[in-house]
């Protein structure tokens, strides 16, 4: 569900109206009712599901996001496929779309180029004398399109503090696996940095160094990486947005972030008359500036070697890949085999000329009647969520007063955007290799970027997921929920189910996005986007201390005997599912208030509604899944978006009658009370 500056993303989206004549949504098969609800709910709920679908080869964790995943990559397939067996146009969307998964898919064209396109810009690197020398022409491949890190990172964005504004801004960088397996020396971590150092000496010997050799640049890339990884912030810090915003004018960051001509470097880029920027991890960039300036030219060239190679790992061929996978893939998160070739090409089309292939998509995949009911269900949603601000009594009159004005102005997108991405400009030519297709391709992103962000104005329109993506977001700055049509299917939304399946569901996935505008990250900015503090004197330390309740709560979970959650890092996602659920939930009993719906299938609707919302995570995951994800991401694994999230959920124990002797019971002074 990665840097879209505080972009917070989840799974989510649609509705029903109640009719009896619906079926219960809930697939029986699915369940595991050997084991009672308050003792695991999500074996309870999703058992039946694991045995079904054990893990494929492909995959380090299978669930029920991967099913629809898949069935939208098949459908892609056939639409591209289709446009590939047909003449096209050159320079049209059809032709681009075509040539493009032409090129990925060619095994035997790349297997027989091999590393040799990567070659002379490696080459070119490894040519240099000097420390200036090298900068220079690392500027100069920066317009070219050669794919490095850098020893920082920079994105143009919404200013956070005057969000009609991009801004320019430096973040953090200089290291290619996460920061945890450099700075931490518990076993887990150490194991991981070492397969890493191996994998690095290994993909060295793959574009021709000797062993020794090979291991030298390895060591060498490790001291710079490590140093940075060392001055970087932790996934949590970098949650905190007044902690990542530093603005200053560009005589200002020129005077303190010397020994590097700035200048020259952002207007080699297109980024010429810079007035102002922020720099996010100002430590980390000093010390990126203090690598750049004491470290030996050598070293700083294996470095950047890396970068080049690591970067186009994926586009080598077939030895190269498979080195790439087996540390990525086998090592990393526990999958056992690459996933298709066809596969990985759908993906890297759909990463390029997304808007493109989503056009077509939902013409043949997204009627106007599902936008129109995903539409009345975010509006039922929001009344729900007023609702529940109006009943807390912990909350000052003036808070509630701004937060409604912040729920009011919600911008909603659904399905896909009003004005498609342009890519004429791009270029992809079947004559080329695949590398220097996509050195065109970073060509043009860079230059897209600048178009439509260098010293304009914030477009509200811009969508940040594509229209086929199983997903939903939601973006501070400029409050906005979105959600694509490609998460309308089974499980998320059943048009033949009821509204106690459909609010379970999608329902609890639109509300989570709109809890995203009242987590703990969400509530710092206000309903024009801007970072502000809006909340009456005392009701923010009221809501944080409410807040840290679900911290403590999942910080204390073990999720490997040797492994606990981490509350902090996770805490906007679990205050969104908790919020979710809360929301949904009202809103489904808002809706069958009138004409309340029968049991089915020996459930009652509020049971459904749970069992709606559980199925939506069912997962097969490695152990290795589990450490990397509980390291880097954000959510919470699917297992305790269940079990750790209804406990905390009054209406949960009423469906089921938990009481104080089932093993999840948590007592009711002990649960979040925030919504």
């Amino acid at each position: 569900m990665k840097m879209t500056k505080f972009l917070l993303m989840i799974t989510m989206a649609a509705s029903l109206t109640a009719c009896n004549q619906q079926t219960a949504g809930i697939k029986l098969e699915n369940m595991d009712t050997t084991v009672k609800p308050g003792t695991d709910f999500y074996q309870y709920a999703c058992g039946g599901w694991i045995k079904n679908n054990p893990l494929k080869p492909e995959y380090s964790s299978y669930g029920s996001f991967d099913v629809v995943v898949e069935e939208n990559q098949k459908r892609i397939r056939e639409l591209i496929e289709e446009l590939a067996s047909k003449p096209q146009e050159h320079g049209s969307l059809g032709q681009k779309i075509g040539d493009l998964y032409a090129l990925r898919m060619d095994s035997v064209r790349q297997n027989k180029d091999g590393v040799k396109p990567v070659l002379a810009d490696m080459e070119r690197v490894a040519k240099v004398k000097t420390t200036d020398e090298l900068i220079a022409l690392l500027n100069q491949m920066n317009t070219e399109g050669v794919a490095f890190g850098e020893l920082w990172g920079y994105y143009v964005g919404a200013d956070m503090m005057v969000s009609t504004q991009n801004l320019l801004e430096l973040s953090q960088g200089g290291y290619s696996i996460e920061r945890d397996y450099y700075v931490k020396d518990d076993e887990a971590n150490k194991k991981i940095l070492e397969a890493y150092k191996k994998h690095v000496v290994k993909m060295f010997q793959l574009v021709g160094e000797t062993p020794d050799a090979a291991q030298q640049k390895m060591e060498n890339v490790l001291k710079v990486e490590m140093r940075m990884a060392k001055a970087g912030r932790d996934n949590v810090a970098l949650r905190d947005p007044a902690s990542n915003y530093h603005k200053m004018s560009f005589a200002e960051f020129l005077k303190d972030y010397g020994g590097f001509d700035w200048k020259t470097y952002f207007d080699m880029q297109g980024m010429t008359d810079i007035d102002s920027l922020s720099v996010g991890q100002p430590e980390a960039v000093k010390e990126a500036l203090a690598v750049l300036n004491d470290t030996p030219v050598e070293v700083l060239k294996d470095f950047f070697l890396w970068q080049i190679l690591d970067s186009s790992g994926g586009i080598l061929g077939d030895k190269v890949y498979e080195e790439v996978f087996d540390f990525e893939g086998r090592i990393l998160t526990g999958a056992k085999e690459p996933r298709p070739r066809w596969k990985r090409s759908v993906s890297a089309v759909n990463g390029i000329l997304g808007e493109a292939v989503g056009q077509m998509y939902v013409e043949k995949y997204f009627p106007p009647t599902n936008k129109a009911r995903m539409e009345e269900l975010v509006k039922n949603l929001q009344i729900a969520l007023g609702e529940r601000i109006d009943a807390q009594e912990w909350m000052s009159e003036s808070t509630k007063k701004a937060a409604h004005e912040k729920l009011d102005a919600f911008y909603v997108k659904v399905g896909y955007p009003d004005k498609w991405r342009d890519y004429s400009k791009m270029d992809i030519d079947p004559q080329k290799s695949l590398y220097e297709n996509m050195k065109e391709v970073a060509k043009w992103a860079h230059a897209d970027m600048l178009a439509r962000k260098w010293k304009k104005p914030v477009d509200r329109d811009e969508w940040h997921m594509t229209p086929q993506t199983v997903n939903a977001y939601y973006n501070p700055t400029t409050n906005e929920i979105c959600f694509p049509a490609g998460i309308l299917q089974y499980p998320f939304f059943d048009m033949e189910a009821d509204d106690a399946f459909n609010y379970g569901a999608i329902g609890v996935v639109i509300g989570h996005e709109m809890s995203h505008g009242f987590d703990d990250q969400g509530r710092q900015f206000d309903k024009d986007g801007n970072f502000r503090d809006w909340w009456a004197e005392g009701d923010g330390d009221q809501y944080n201390q409410r807040a840290q309740v679900i911290k403590d709560f999942f910080s204390a979970i073990k999720v490997l005997p040797d492994l606990n959650a981490n509350g902090d890092l996770c805490c906007g996602e679990n205050l969104g599912d908790h919020g979710g659920l809360k929301f949904a939930y009202a809103a489904f009993k808002n809706a069958t208030k009138e004409h309340p719906l029968p049991v089915k299938d020996g459930f009652t609707p509020e049971q459904r509604f749970f069992l709606a919302y559980a199925g939506v995570w069912a997962e097969n995951i490695t152990e290795e899944a589990i450490r990397n994800q509980t390291t880097a991401d954000p959510h919470s694994l699917g297992k305790w978006r269940v079990n750790g999230a209804l406990p905390l959920i009054d209406a949960w124990y009423d469906a089921f009658g938990i009481t104080e002797s089932d093993p999840m019971f948590v007592p009711k002074e002990k649960r979040v009370k925030i919504w």
